[in-house]
C-alpha cells in the first residue's frame, strides 16, 4: 500500500505536487502504448502499487529526467538558481509521491557552445570579449584568467553555488555533448528532416530573416565563428551541410562542407532546445513565460524528431529595482553572492518557492522580509503534522530534512539591534543575544549567529546610508518619558516581551494618539532613524531595559539627531 508520505503527497496542494501529478499523467501517455492500458498504470500507480507498474509496463522502469537550460553568456544570477531550486521542488514533490521507487535525474544543461553575441556588462577586460565575439563560449578567452574560456568560468561559477546548497544534480555541457557524439543520432535525423523543421521554423520569422535561416550554425574552420549563414546543400548520406562564408578581406565568398556531427555545428537555440529534448529523453522543463511561444515551437520540432516534449510550466519572470527584466548580459538585479551575504540560503530558496506564477522583484530590499517569513515558517514547522509540514515550504527548502527550531530573533529585530548597539562585529551583538537567550552560543545556534553577520552586512551597506532621526513633538516626547518611568519601575531584568509590548500600548493610548501606530512610528523615527521597526516589546527585551531608557533620553534630548 501507499506509504503515509506518498499518498499525503499525491493529494498535496502546494504547487510543486500539482507540477508532480502532471508529470505522472504525462509519462503514463507518452510511456504506454493504448488506452485501456493506460488507465490501468494510473490506477496501479494511484492505489500505491508502483513496484506492480513500473513492472508490467516496461516504459515506466527508464529513470524521469528532469533538465534545466543555462546560457553562460554572463555570470550567473538569481534566476539561473531559481530555475534549479524550483525543478528540484517538484523532482522532490515527485519523489515523494513515488515513495523513492521510480529513479529520476536532474541533469543542468548549459548552452556552452552558444556564440557571444555581445559584451556583458560589468566585465573585466572586457577588450578580450570584444575580440572573441561570435566564437563559442568555450573557446572565447576567460577575461576572469581563471579557466580554460569565459564558459568554463561561468559554469564553474554556477556549480560551485549548486554544490554549495547541497543540489542533486548532473552538469552536462552542450560542446561536450555536440563533440563527444551524445548528439549525432538526433542531428542526423534533423538532417534528414531538415524541411519538416523549416516548415514549422520559417513561419515564426520575419522576411529578412526567413530568407536566410537554417537551424544549423557552422562553426567556421576559418574564424572559428558560429555563423548564421543560410544551408546551401545538404547531403544526407554524408551527414554533411554546405556553406559559404565571405572572406573578411576580399568580400569573396568561400564554400565549405561539414559535417552536422562532431561539433563541427550547433543548432539554432529553438531547435537546439528540441534536439536536447528528444536526444537526452527530457521529462520535464520549466521555463519563463516570455518563452511560452518559444516552448510551443520547440515542442513541435522535438515531434519532427521523434520525441515527446517535456512536462513543464511557465514561472513569471524577475524584475530589478526598477521594474525590468533581469539579464545575465545587463548584469542588473542580484547575483547569487549578493543574496548570500545579507541572508541565508534557505531564506533565497523559500523566496524562489513562494507564488513562482506571479512576477517578482528581485533587489536587496527584498531579502529581510524573505528572511523573516522563512523564520516564520521554520518556527511553525515542528508543531505540525505531516499533512500540514509537506505544504510547509521549510519541507521543500530544507527537502524533507529535519527542521531545527525556530528563531527567537527575526532579522528586523537584528538590524535595529545593530542600529541601537552601534555593533560593528558578532561579538557585540552575541553581547545582547546571550543576556537574551541564556546559555546560547554561536555553536549552539549556528543560525543565529548567521543571522548576526547578515545583520550587520546589510546595515551596514543600506540602512546606515538612509537613517534620518529626528526630534520628538511635544506629545512624543512626553510620552517618551513617561515610557522611560514605567520602564523605570519594572525589575531590571524584565525580558519578558509581551509585558514590554503592553506597557508600550498602555502609553501610547495613554497619550491619545491616534491610530496608535503613530505612536511606534515615532518611537521607530525617533530611537531608531527610521519610519518602522520590529515589535517595539521585542526589541527592549533584547537591548535590555537599561539600554533603552538611555535611548529614550537621548532621543527625548535630541542627542540622536546628530548621528
Amino acid at each position: 500500500m501507499m506509504s503515509s508520505l506518498a499518498s499525503l503527497a499525491y493529494a498535496g496542494r502546494a504547487w510543486p505536487f500539482e507540477q508532480a501529478r502532471a508529470l505522472i499523467a504525462r509519462l503514463i501517455k507518452a510511456r504506454v502504448e493504448g488506452h485501456e492500458a493506460q488507465k490501468r498504470a494510473l490506477n496501479l500507480i494511484e492505489a500505491g502499487k508502483l513496484d506492480e507498474a513500473l513492472g508490467n509496463f516496461e516504459g515506466l522502469g527508464r529513470p524521469v529526467i528532469f533538465e534545466t537550460g543555462y546560457g553562460p553568456s554572463g555570470l550567473p544570477h538569481i534566476g539561473t538558481f531559481g530555475e534549479v531550486a524550483r525543478t528540484t521542488m517538484v523532482r522532490q514533490a515527485f519523489d515523494a509521491m513515488t515513495g523513492g521507487v521510480w529513479p529520476s535525474r536532474l541533469i543542468c544543461f548549459s548552452d556552452d557552445m552558444d556564440g557571444l553575441r555581445k559584451v556583458p556588462e560589468g566585465i573585466p577586460n572586457s577588450e578580450i570579449l570584444r575580440e572573441d565575439l561570435y566564437k563559442p563560449l568555450t573557446v572565447v578567452r576567460d577575461p576572469f584568467g581563471e579557466h580554460p574560456s569565459f564558459g568554463q568560468h561561468n559554469n564553474h561559477r554556477l556549480m560551485k553555488f549548486l554544490d554549495g546548497f547541497g543540489f542533486a544534480y548532473e552538469f552536462l555541457s552542450s560542446t561536450d555533448c555536440y563533440k563527444g557524439g551524445v548528439f549525432d543520432t538526433t542531428l542526423l535525423m534533423a538532417l534528414e528532416r531538415f524541411d519538416d523543421i523549416q516548415k514549422i521554423m520559417l513561419p515564426t520569422l520575419g522576411p529578412d530573416r526567413r530568407s536566410t535561416y537554417s537551424p544549423f550554425l557552422p562553426i567556421s574552420p576559418k574564424t572559428g565563428h558560429v555563423l548564421q549563414v543560410p544551408t546551401l546543400e545538404r547531403n544526407v548520406s554524408k551527414g554533411t551541410i554546405v556553406f559559404e562564408e565571405p572572406d573578411s578581406v576580399t568580400g569573396k565568398a568561400e564554400r565549405f562542407e561539414v559535417p552536422v556531427t562532431g561539433g563541427h555545428v550547433k543548432m539554432q537555440w529553438k531547435p537546439d532546445w528540441a534536439m536536447r529534448w528528444a536526444a537526452l529523453g527530457v521529462d520535464y522543463e520549466m521555463s519563463g513565460k516570455d518563452l511560452i511561444d518559444s516552448v510551443k515551437v520547440s515542442s513541435q520540432v522535438c515531434r519532427v524528431l521523434g520525441g515527446v516534449p517535456p512536462e513543464g510550466f511557465n514561472y513569471e519572470l524577475f524584475l530589478d529595482e526598477q521594474g525590468q527584466k533581469i539579464s545575465k548580459s545587463k548584469g542588473n538585479g542580484l547575483t547569487m553572492e549578493d543574496w548570500l551575504r545579507y541572508g541565508a540560503p534557505e531564506s533565497l530558496a523559500y523566496y524562489m518557492f513562494q507564488s513562482p506564477k506571479s512576477a517578482k522583484k528581485l533587489y536587496f530590499d527584498v531579502i529581510p522580509r524573505a528572511t523573516d517569513e522563512y523564520l516564520q515558517q521554520l518556527e511553525a514547522y515542528p508543531k505540525q503534522d505531516l499533512a500540514k509540514q509537506i505544504e510547509n515550504p521549510v519541507w521543500f527548502v530544507l527537502r524533507g530534512q529535519e527542521a531545527g527550531e525556530g528563531m527567537p530573533v527575526t532579522f528586523g529585530l537584528m538590524l535595529n539591534l545593530v542600529s541601537a548597539a552601534n555593533a560593528s562585529d558578532k561579538d557585540t551583538l552575541w553581547g545582547f543575544l546571550r543576556a537574551y537567550i541564556p546559555g546560547a552560543t554561536p555553536e549552539s545556534e549556528p543560525l543565529l549567529d548567521r543571522l548576526a553577520g547578515y545583520a550587520l552586512n546589510y546595515f551596514e551597506d543600506f540602512v546606515k546610508p538612509s537613517k534620518a532621526f529626528r526630534l520628538p513633538d511635544a506629545r512624543e516626547a512626553a510620552a517618551m518619558r513617561d515610557l522611560a518611568e514605567r520602564f523605570r519601575a519594572l525589575p531590571a531584568d524584565t525580558r519578558d516581551a509581551e509585558t514590554l509590548q503592553g506597557l508600550v500600548f498602555e502609553v501610547g493610548k495613554t497619550h491619545e494618539f491616534d491610530p496608535l501606530r503613530a505612536w511606534f512610528q515615532a518611537l521607530y523615527e525617533v530611537l531608531l532613524g527610521q519610519s518602522q521597526g520590529p515589535r517595539f516589546g521585542s526589541f527592549v527585551a533584547i537591548f535590555g531595559l537599561e539600554r533603552t531608557i538611555d535611548l529614550l533620553e537621548q532621543g527625548i534630548e535630541g542627542k540622536l539627531v546628530g548621528e
